[in-house]
């Protein structure tokens, strides 16, 4: 039985699981990898390659890297490449019609959400955000919209309490590289009919910004916890608070002082809120309850939240335990968003 040639699009770290399940698979054969071009990264901002391309590279892979999927001469080196499939996942640019059209069997996406639900770019976080307790993949046929395409196959995974977005992101890397060495022979053989994606309980699950980390503790608790969940590692959930300095240090301020005089008023400073717990306790939304060993409690909108681990900018991540041993945080302080 002849391979299957597949050129393979992909950029993220997501992506980098379906490409070694379909390289390791001889009824495939990777053309070519598509990724991102190479971006500046660090303090000397030196070009850093994507995932996908290490991985790649490491593979013996040709690698392709447009600047747009849309450039005339792009489009012509696959057509050179006489692809039977083109298989996408987290690859990061739309692609035109000249491209879907290409392949025999057309484009497959592997998307990180039970498609209509949440399409666009942060599936997984918006899930946990909003306290969906079950996720899954779809593998569906590529078209012009963005997440639209005709349903091939899916799976369906529990999102666990302990889940956050990088715990849930690699389970479903590996789940999505399964199911595509599963599902691809069965579709270009036919026994697959597309379905096209039901018209209700479409969402669209917005890029995240940084300033969604931001917590509002006017919300309930457990909305808190959830999104802390799904914005850890990034942007992470963080607030601020008035900074007491550590016992025999200077006060962080904000304001010059007057002359001959000293600072007057503290100014805010970042925390990021790492582990927390729910409390069924009550307090006014962003105040200090109570801060001990065993954690800060901070009052919200239903309940509390039992700060377990937390990291000062700057700093490095701790316990509460060990923060308090630094900081004089008091039972009346007030954390803001």
């Amino acid at each position: 039985m002849t391979a299957l040639r597949i050129i393979f699009l992909g950029t993220a770290e997501l992506s980098c699981a379906s490409l070694q399940a379909l390289a390791g698979d001889a009824k495939f054969q990777i053309a070519a990898v598509v990724t991102q071009p190479d971006k500046p990264k660090g303090r000397e901002l030196k070009p850093q390659p994507s995932p996908v391309k290490s991985l790649a590279l490491r593979l013996g892979l040709p690698v392709l890297q447009p600047e747009r999927a849309r450039d005339e001469k792009f489009i012509a080196e696959l057509r050179a490449l006489q692809p039977g499939l083109i298989v996408a996942v987290a690859y990061g640019q739309i692609l035109p019609p000249a491209v879907l059209d290409l392949p025999r069997h057309g484009c497959l996406n592997v998307h990180t959400s039970l498609l209509p639900k949440y399409r666009g770019a942060a599936p997984i976080q918006w899930a946990i955000a909003n306290g969906d307790t079950e996720t899954g993949l779809t593998i569906m046929k590529m078209d012009v919209g963005l997440d639209t395409g005709d349903i091939i196959a899916t799976r369906r995974t529990p999102i666990q309490p302990e889940d956050n977005s990088a715990t849930l992101h690699d389970r479903l890397a590996q789940l999505g590289a399964e199911l595509l060495v599963l599902t691809i022979p069965d579709y270009v053989a036919g026994k697959i009919q597309p379905v096209p994606q039901p018209a209700a309980g479409a969402s669209c699950a917005a890029k995240i910004k940084k300033e969604d980390g931001r917590i509002d503790w006017n919300q309930p608790a457990q909305t808190i916890g959830n999104r802390l969940r799904a914005f850890t590692p990034w942007p992470g959930a963080f607030t601020f608070w008035l900074g007491v300095p550590p016992s025999g240090g200077n006060a962080i301020r904000s304001e010059a002082p007057p002359k001959g005089g000293t600072p007057s008023t503290p100014r805010p400073v970042l925390l990021k809120i790492w582990k927390v717990d729910i409390v069924e306790r009550s307090g006014r939304p962003g105040e200090v309850l109570s801060a001990d060993k065993t954690g800060i409690v901070i009052g919200c909108g239903e309940h509390a939240l039992r700060i377990l681990e937390l990291q000062r900018e700057g700093g490095r991540r701790m316990s509460a335990a060990e923060f308090l041993a630094g900081h004089a945080l008091k039972v009346g302080e007030k954390f803001e968003g």
